[in-house]
């Protein structure tokens, strides 16, 4: 996984809506970069609907959220509408951005192992820095975590 003090290599994804995202669109912003499980699941669904809530919070402080996982454009674009998601969701099919943060990693569930995405949250500076890592964040307080955390930079 990606540690702090990382800069990161620039990546393209595209959105709910198949327009493509390059990180570097983001440069001199602050941006959130948050890796999730799966669309419109519980624990995923808590966590969205926390960045949705906080989201006047980010905008206010020129802060980019972007949602990243292996979920398709069209599962993105129903997941948005259904929860009213004003923040950015990226499809990474292929898995090439969770691999370069390490964040699709080995699970284990009743005892079996499979590949999954972990929930993890990386908050970079300006310059693409790493600033903060959120390993195994919280669906529920991630939000806010990171909230806090942006008044220390």
């Amino acid at each position: 996984m990606l540690n702090v003090g990382t800069k990161v290599k620039d990546f393209q994804l595209p959105d709910a809506h198949q327009v493509m995202h390059r990180l570097s669109d983001y440069a001199g912003r602050k941006v959130v970069l948050y890796f999730y499980p799966k669309d419109d699941t519980p624990g995923c669904t808590t966590q969205a609907c926390a960045f949705r809530d906080a989201y006047d919070a980010f905008k206010g402080s020129d802060v980019v959220v972007i949602g990243i996982s292996k979920d398709s454009p069209e599962s993105h674009l129903k997941f948005a509408k259904k929860y009213d998601l004003p923040f950015i969701l990226l499809s990474d099919e292929d898995l090439m951005v969770a691999n370069q943060f390490g964040t699709w990693v080995e699970k284990k569930m009743y005892g079996k192992a499979y590949m999954g995405m972990s929930r993890s949250t990386f908050v970079l500076d300006e310059q693409g820095v790493i600033t903060h890592v959120f390993e195994k964040a919280s669906p529920a307080s991630n939000a806010s975590d990171i909230i806090k955390a942006l008044q220390t930079i």
